[in-house]
């Protein structure tokens, strides 16, 4: 990558956080990993694993000469965490986020961090599993994964570089697109699918024979339901954060299941079949992209 960072500091030490720390290390690619967090335990833990170098005694010195501050907190704690570390940060220090929705983001930094917006690049990074904290985190995670960047208008292209440096170092593929589109697709993609499948467990688990019910599921279920088992906290800011977009992706969504209770009360066997063998041709073609 023809640079080595002398100090990287996570704000947020856990799968996304920490596996970004871990890749970097892996690849020499960083001299000093600070992390600082809400939970000492989690902390500790990271120490222990070799996650981190040390844990940060306060903002102030943490950020302080720091090369890049990462902040990998859930998008409910981004903007006290940008508040924190604005008067401390270096003119050349790059700040990034993980958050998995950006306009939001974009403007907490513009209200937060309106002297270092050149050195401020949002970022999401396409890779997550239902485990957290620092134990959760890996080496491998970003390999052969997306990171989507969201450059501002007055970002200094020197740090846009930086930061898809590190990430291609962390053996992830760098796409760019606005903070808008990034919003409208993620909404469709990804934050949809998850209200869906939380909604459908709680749906079950509220049923007085819930338990009966649990008791027959099965490969289906839990494929279809595995993203519910998700953080709550983090799945609540995204799904608020992202409200607009999320809003008219549900709207689209209700059309579709009115479509198809139509087609289910009139016992039109015909259109359910055309929408279905739609649907599962487009997964597979899909899916086929993704394995090759």
């Amino acid at each position: 990558m023809g640079f080595q960072l002398n100090k990287l500091v996570i704000f947020g030490v856990g799968l996304i956080g920490g596996s970004f720390a871990l890749a970097l290390r892996e690849a020499g690619a960083v001299r000093e990993i600070v992390g600082v967090g809400r939970s000492a335990g989690n902390l500790e833990e990271a120490l222990r694993l070799g996650v981190i170098d040390r844990v940060a005694v306060d903002v102030a010195s943490a950020v302080q000469d720091a090369g890049l501050v990462m902040l990998a907190v859930p998008v409910g704690q981004m903007a006290a965490v940008m508040a924190s570390i604005s008067p401390h940060l270096s003119a050349q220090t790059i700040v990034t986020d993980a958050g998995s929705t950006k306009c939001d983001v974009v403007a907490l930094a513009h209200q937060h961090l309106p002297g270092h917006l050149a050195c401020f690049v949002p970022a999401h990074p396409i890779a997550g599993a239902e485990k957290s904290g620092a134990t959760a985190a890996s080496a491998e995670l970003y390999r052969g994964r997306n990171v989507v960047v969201t450059p501002l208008p007055e970002i200094d292209p020197a740090a846009v570089s930086t930061v898809r440096a590190l990430w291609e170092t962390c053996g992830a593929t760098v796409r760019e697109m606005t903070p808008q589109a990034h919003d409208e697709v993620f909404a469709a993609v990804s934050h949809l699918p998850h209200l869906l499948a939380f909604a459908l467990v709680e749906d079950i688990a509220s049923r007085s024979d819930s338990e009966e019910l649990f008791s027959y599921a099965a490969s289906g279920f839990r494929d279809f339901t595995r993203i519910a088992g998700s953080s709550p906290e983090m799945w609540r800011d995204i799904c608020l954060a992202n409200r607009t977009a999320l809003l008219k992706e549900l709207e689209v969504y209700q059309a579709q299941l009115a479509r198809l209770y139509a087609m289910l009360e009139q016992g039109d066997g015909a259109a359910l079949e055309g929408i279905f063998n739609h649907a599962s041709q487009a997964r597979n073609a899909w899916a086929l992209k993704k394995t090759d």
